[in-house]
């Protein structure tokens, strides 16, 4: 499960990813389901060669979409409810998720994300990151849907998995968070062996996160800033 976390500022997108951002957003230190986030997708841009000359990878661009799938085929009026996360188990196969992961992956840049550990006085908010507070990535599956008036809205979900042994005592479950070195080959073209290719991207996630309790003040998604990871008394 991964219902809250803290997206990266523009900077270190445009550095960590060597990427342009065209369209500016700032970091949310409480990302919640609805949110427009900022996501890198291959380029749907005629002029990606652009990109290239500036040095970025070929055909990337970062945007905004909103957190919580609704994939092209939808129906109804309003989005579909709980497709914030998809599970890396079932996502080749179940059709809500089916079509995005042949055809439309993403990154989705993080400083890291929240659980909420359950203890006899209540749930008590943790902080998950990386070591060193660095920025890393969430494997994403990403959308275009237009609605009943033909707007167009794009959207993603996070793939998630069991949890790693040492996140186990807050959450038994955790975002699939990519390597480096697997950027490229999630963002690429995958013509065929769908599940077993996102399977190998499961088995080479990354498992090494560290994490300290913060305030019940991240518990409303209206709360942001600095004080959101704040640590707090155990």
């Amino acid at each position: 499960m991964c219902g809250r976390f803290v997206s990266r500022e523009q900077a270190a997108i445009e550095r960590e990813y060597n990427i342009r951002v065209r369209n500016p957003f700032e970091r949310v230190y409480n990302a919640a389901p609805t949110m427009l986030l900022p996501v890198i997708r291959t380029s749907a841009r005629a002029d990606g060669a652009a990109d290239r000359e500036q040095g970025a990878p070929a055909g990337r661009e970062a945007l905004s979409m909103r957190w919580g799938l609704i994939p092209p085929w939808w129906s109804q009026p309003a989005a579909p409810m709980s497709t914030i996360n998809a599970r890396s188990e079932e996502a080749a196969a179940k059709p809500m998720w089916r079509s995005a992961v042949r055809h439309s992956r993403c990154l989705v840049p993080t400083l890291g994300w929240y659980e909420w550990q359950v203890r006899p006085e209540g749930k008590v908010p943790h902080f998950i990151h990386a070591p060193g507070l660095a920025g890393f990535c969430f494997a994403g599956l990403w959308s275009e849907w237009k609605n009943p008036a033909g707007e167009v809205q794009l959207s993603f979900a996070i793939l998630t998995r069991a949890a790693a042994a040492t996140l186990e005592p807050v959450h038994d479950r955790m975002p699939v968070v990519l390597a480096t070195e697997s950027w490229a080959d999630w963002l690429s073209d995958w013509p065929r062996d769908h599940a077993a290719r996102l399977a190998e991207h499961v088995a080479n996630s990354l498992n090494e996160f560290e994490y300290y309790p913060v305030s019940r003040y991240v518990n409303a998604p209206r709360n942001q800033g600095e004080r959101c990871i704040e640590r707090v008394a155990a």
